[in-house]
């Protein structure tokens, strides 16, 4: 079988190649997939070069999150051969992979390949964070980075519950999108004040909490925003910068910043409020209340091609790789 793999880090476009394996064989937890799509995400590229939260063990394959379809299943598995499901793991960009099947989530018939392939990294992510974040309807919520897939997502999930939003950018040809996504406010980082900025929008009160991913001086003006018991959750740091924390406001306004990380997520919370967000995710999703748009698909022989055009500045929808 065919996966893409790299043997040391570096720019994805340069180190990522397909090889040839042995068929995988499942243990009795595990199943093996047949992966019919997986998206390029941000925390992939990451990944390959080694900057992401997790060490890659080398050589590696790569990709984190796909559709496919069980081909065997282990002993202490319930769901049966033929089940298209959303899965992750380690080496999505493969023919075939091998997953826990606590990582499945079985798809409905009319969800499509191409949807139902990022379930996880973005979707879930996403209605998970503003469940953990505590924002009630009427409340404001502040997304960085929010053109990005998931703050997307974020704006759509939170239009849909009441909360208002208010975004940073650091361009502005994505305004009249994100607008039509229901963005309340959107503030450029490089032309305004932010912090000053969201004081105005929010009547001083701040925003009850932020869905943080740049890290450096966006993340350290965005605590500048948050009111009283916010709380700032981290995702990500695109920037590769640490923030300065400002530790007399987090004092003063007794505000707590925390990580947020998918799989530790689904670990520590309740099987009831998992299958909750499940089937939230889910039926957004299937019934195309929120919008997943595909830019392109590659094969694995076009890796390279494909790790670049995901890198690539102006892109307005998700990259595919469909083996």
């Amino acid at each position: 079988m065919k996966r893409v793999v790299f043997q040391h880090f570096g720019k994805p476009a340069d180190i990522l190649h397909v090889e040839e394996v042995n068929p995988l064989t499942p243990g009795p937890d595990e199943v093996l997939i047949r992966v019919l799509a997986s998206p390029i995400n941000p925390s992939d590229i990451m990944f390959v070069q080694n900057l992401y939260g997790i060490r890659p063990q080398l050589p590696s394959g790569a990709g984190f999150e796909g559709v496919g379809v069980i081909e065997q299943a282990g002993t202490n598995v319930k769901l049966g051969t033929g089940t298209r499901v959303s899965f992750t793991a380690i080496g999505a960009w493969s023919e075939y992979v091998l997953t826990n099947h606590r990582t499945l989530i079985p798809v409905p018939e009319a969800m499509s390949d191409e949807v139902a392939a990022q379930l996880f990294v973005n979707p879930f992510t996403a209605v998970a964070m503003v469940e953990e974040s505590g924002v009630k309807a009427g409340e404001w919520l502040m997304i960085t980075a929010c053109a990005s897939a998931l703050g997307k997502m974020v704006i759509q999930i939170c239009k849909m519950r009441g909360i208002k939003t208010i975004g940073t950018v650091r361009r502005n040809d994505l305004n009249e999108e994100l607008k039509a996504l229901g963005i309340d406010e959107i503030i450029n980082t490089e032309e305004e004040n932010v912090p000053k900025k969201v004081q105005q929008i929010t009547n001083h009160e701040g925003v009850r909490a932020v869905l943080e991913c740049v890290g450096g001086h966006t993340a350290s003006e965005a605590l500048k925003c948050m009111g009283r018991g916010g709380v700032m959750l981290v995702y990500g740091l695109m920037s590769l910068q640490d923030p300065n924390i400002n530790f007399g406001l987090m004092i003063f306004r007794e505000l707590v910043v925390k990580g947020f990380w998918l799989t530790d997520w689904m670990k520590r919370t309740d099987a009831a409020t998992r299958h909750r967000v499940a089937g939230e995710v889910i039926e957004l999703l299937a019934t195309g209340k929120v919008q997943m748009p595909i830019e392109a698909a590659y094969s694995l022989d076009e890796v390279a091609k494909a790790v670049t055009h995901a890198e690539a500045h102006g892109r307005w929808g998700k990259v595919l790789i469909k083996p």
